[in-house]
């Protein structure tokens, strides 16, 4: 990768404040493309929690002022549920 001129590798084991904001999200977006296709919520789930998530006034930066969690990557994981009951889990997940 590189920044202001330089290579710069890509740190699996850096903070959040160690990396620019653009490569933390595509990290992040890169991780919840690979999740698992047992564990993922289907397309149409995923979309319908992300509209509760941006229809919520304790979104800010895609996180959860509330629980501390990025709401899109909560909201991939089908048996996961919004702690605040704003959205279930999957009826269908184990």
């Amino acid at each position: 990768m590189e920044r202001n001129g330089q290579t710069r590798r890509v740190c699996r084991r850096c903070l959040t404040s160690e990396m620019d904001e653009k490569e933390y999200f595509a990290h992040l977006h890169a991780y919840i493309d690979s999740l698992d296709e047992e564990i993922k919520a289907d397309r149409p789930l995923y979309q319908k929690r992300l509209a509760v998530c941006k229809g919520c006034d304790l979104l800010a930066d895609g996180m959860c002022r509330a629980c501390g969690c990025y709401v899109e990557l909560r909201a991939a994981v089908r048996k996961n549920a919004c702690p605040y009951e704003k959205w279930k889990k999957d009826e269908d997940a184990d």
